[in-house]
């Protein structure tokens, strides 16, 4: 049976409207990646200081944790505009084409998912990344020629998920690669407070932790659980989002105080229940789980369960920790599992 998942706990979906309005604007505003940050804030430096454009720049990390946002505020700290679309709507190397050609002067194009570029539509990327020129054929059989197209000087900002699925020629083109880290509970709380002034909603410091506590690492999931929290303080309580009512509404939504919740839970007791704490592949555990592939467990699920230290992903599958034992309750662990 598939294990339906709690869409506030997924930030893989697309930003909903509501939260653009909390993305900060400029460097200073943006909270967290601290040394990626400083990194950035030195060549935004130096290339107003040159009167260049930025290098081409690539962000890589779990979703959620402000790739799109971080691409905003760097065309914004360079006075540009900021295009954004979706490696898979490039379907046609005419649609890359007439997005290049249409840019303006320093502007910026976020290329997100950008792993899953079709070949062709990447290789038009190298020339375009590097000399800044684009490669047009026109005609087909021996009469075809082929057109160079100068482009404007411009930034490509690239964003994956799934880093080791870029190629190596594409990767090596973009003059800076940032991975991006989860949140730091503090940093969190940070960011639910701020959200909360955005709009307008009354959110005591420890009700910002609850929900801090809960958000898995992730900025998004801080916005959507702080909405879910604002409509309950509002229909069962007095408007005040406080600890004790965030607890009893994300209680509501099955979260608990780690941010798991029921596809994480049946992750773990598959794991150390039916597969003996492992390791087990991904996708025997997949099918265990109703799963139609192991693509979701590896975006959604895997990578926080890693960073709170339940699981470890080995060449011969995936193991259980003993915290992840500790957190089912379950006392009896493999002789096999830590040796």
């Amino acid at each position: 049976m598939d294990h339906a998942r709690n869409p506030d706990l997924d930030p893989s979906l697309p930003e909903e409207p509501f939260e653009y309005s909390l993305r900060p604007q400029r460097l200073p505003e943006y909270i967290g990646q601290e040394k990626v940050k400083a990194r950035l804030e030195i060549a935004l430096k130096a290339a107003l200081g040159r009167r260049e454009v930025l290098d081409h720049v690539l962000l890589y990390g779990p979703p959620g944790l402000g790739k799109t946002t971080l691409a905003h505020v760097l065309a914004n700290e360079m006075n540009s505009a900021c295009k954004v679309i979706q490696a898979p709507a490039l379907e046609k190397k005419g649609d890359l084409a007439a997005i290049l050609t249409n840019l303006d002067d320093g502007e910026f194009l976020f290329i997100d998912e950008i792993h899953r570029l079709a070949a062709p539509i990447e290789e038009m990327l190298y020339s375009a990344m590097e000399d800044r020129k684009l490669d047009i054929l026109i005609g087909q059989g021996p009469s075809a020629q082929t057109l160079k197209v100068d482009l404007r000087p411009f930034t490509l900002v690239g964003a994956t998920t799934r880093a080791g699925l870029i190629s190596k020629p594409l990767h090596d083109r973009f003059g800076m690669v940032h991975r991006l880290d989860y949140y730091t509970r503090e940093e969190l709380t940070v960011i639910a407070t701020r959200s909360s002034q955005v709009l307008g909603v009354e959110l005591a410091p420890e009700g910002a932790g609850s929900i801090a506590r809960r958000s898995r690492g992730t900025p998004r999931i801080v916005n959507r659980l702080l909405r879910r929290c604002r409509d309950y303080a509002e229909v069962k309580g007095d408007g005040v989002i406080t600890s004790d009512l965030a607890d009893a509404c994300l209680a509501l939504h099955e979260v608990d105080d780690l941010g798991l919740e029921g596809l994480d839970r049946a992750y773990l007791e598959a794991l150390c229940v039916k597969f003996r704490g492992g390791p087990v592949g991904v996708r025997t555990l997949a099918a265990a789980l109703g799963e139609s592939d192991g693509g979701a467990l590896e975006d959604l699920v895997e990578p926080y369960l890693m960073q709170i230290g339940f699981l470890d992903r080995t060449q011969q599958g995936r193991k259980a920790t003993e915290a992840a034992y500790g957190y089912l309750g379950l006392k009896t662990v493999p002789n096999s599992l830590f040796s």
